[in-house]
This record gives structure tokens, sequence and C-alpha cells, in this order.
């Protein structure tokens, strides 16, 4: 209180200046309409500027928050999509036209807690298990494709068996026709896979897309894997090609683990089948 009452006495005379400064200025604002509007653009300008700033800062903080809120978006959007599927997927009879309503898929959203790329055979955690739904031999996918598949469970978390494994193998096709093969990894590079026993007869180029098969109870049919960067010379029965992931496996945090909800009743048809 005593530095504040020797500040004013020592500037009295300055702040007394000031405050008549400030009067003028407030009666010269009031009674021009020029002067006035020039000040309320000022004014806008510098507050609009103010507060623009604060905006930016606020979204800066809350990208953790509106991530976590987009994920949990994009998976609800996931399941409602696999359940406009089910209810246009429909059976002819000779008789009648039957709708099926029976939902094949089930996304559950989760984030990756440690990520594995630089050893031959790496694997993944996830903050996703039992108590969650998250079984073993499930798919691991983001936005951009396909990550693995969850290889051992605890009730909170999973391991997941990264595509960049060596004991990685996925069913997986080209976009444009349905010839497919067995997608594998050679260890080498982290952002090239490789794709074996294509068929001879199948027709690519560099360039060309690849997603999943569907010929496995884990994965679904189209889910994007990465594009062909090489084609060799001469065709055989046995072709290899690379292909560079459209996913960057070394920055991957939110995931989407997918349930088959027909896995048992396939496997189990198809072991009959065998016997």
């Amino acid at each position: 209180m005593q530095q504040l009452l020797y500040f004013i006495q020592k500037y009295k005379y300055f702040l007394y200046f000031m405050l008549l400064q400030l009067i003028a200025l407030a009666l010269t604002i009031n009674n021009h309409s020029f002067h006035r509007s020039k000040f309320v653009s000022s004014t806008s300008t510098i507050t609009g500027s103010i507060y623009n700033k604060a905006s930016n800062w606020s979204d800066y903080f809350n990208l953790k928050r509106q991530n976590t809120e987009l994920v949990e978006e994009n998976n609800k959007l996931r399941n409602l999509l696999e359940q406009y599927k089910a209810i246009t997927d429909t059976v002819v009879t000779s008789k009648t036209t039957d709708s099926i309503y029976t939902q094949q898929y089930i996304y559950i959203s989760g984030k990756i807690t440690k990520n594995e790329f630089h050893k031959p055979y790496n694997f993944l955690t996830i903050n996703r298990g039992q108590k969650n739904g998250v079984t073993s031999e499930m798919a691991v996918m983001n936005s951009k494709g396909i990550i693995g598949i969850t290889d051992d469970v605890s009730n909170s978390y999973a391991r997941v068996q990264s595509i960049l494994n060596r004991n990685s193998k996925i069913n997986a096709r080209f976009k444009n026709s349905f010839h497919f093969g067995t997608l594998i990894w050679n260890g080498e590079k982290i952002n090239i896979v490789q794709l074996t026993d294509i068929p001879r007869q199948a027709n690519y180029n560099i360039g060309d897309t690849i997603i999943t098969g569907g010929k496995s109870t884990i994965f679904p049919e189209g889910i994007l894997i990465g594009t062909v960067i090489t084609k060799p010379e001469n065709p055989s029965a046995l072709n290899t090609i690379d292909i560079k992931l459209f996913n960057d496996m070394t920055n991957i945090s939110p995931v989407y683990i997918i349930q088959n909800l027909n896995k048992e009743e396939i496997n189990t048809l198809e072991q009959s089948t065998d016997e």
C-alpha cells in the first residue's frame, strides 16, 4: 500500500495529465461521428486479433479431446454402416425376398499404448481387452488401413501382432480385380510389405491399390493396405511384389478393433467340411 501511495505521489502530475487526455479523447469520440467510427473499427480489429489468437491456443490445447471425440464418432459411424449393410443385404428365394438384419461386424475404438516396428517380429499393445469384448484373432485397423491382428488378451489390454512381423500372413487382393495373394513382411523396410502367391494371369500395374481380400474370418473385405511399387518383368506362378503401406507404422495411435460376429459359425462349418 505504501508503495502504491509513493508511486501516485511521485507521478501525480503525469497521471493527472493522462486522465485529462482520456477525458478529452472520450469527448472527441462521443461528439464526432468520424472519430467514433474510426475508434470502433480500430477496437474491433485489435479485439478480433486477440480473440483469434486466444481461440487458436484454446483449439491447440483441446486437440486431444477433439481427437478422442472424432474417434468415437467414427466408431459409431462404422457400426451404423455395418448395420446398414446388414439391412440392405437380401436373400432371394423362389417365393419371397427376405431382408437379413444380422450385423456381421462390430467396431471397438482403442488406442495404441506401445508400438514396436524395428524388430523382425513386432508387436503392439492396445488399451482394450476382454472387458471391452476383445479376444484373440481380431482385426486391428485405423483410418488409413490395416495394422495387425490381436494375439493375446488380458482383462484391460491386448497384444497385437503387427503387419511388420515376419509371421504375419493376411489375405489381400487388388482393388480393381478379384485376384488375391498373401500379404507378408520380409523384415526389411518398415513401410514396405510383400504380396506373394499372385496368380500368373493377374493384370495389375504400379500404383494399383491393395485391399484386404475378405477370405478369412478376421478382416472384412475392402480395408486399405497400400499401393503396388514393383512389378516383375516375367510373371511366374509365385509372383511377389512390393507394397508401400498407406499407414506410417511409426506414427499410429487411435485404432479400431473389428469383431466378426459370424466367426464361430463360419469356423465350425469349415471344420466340419474338412472332416
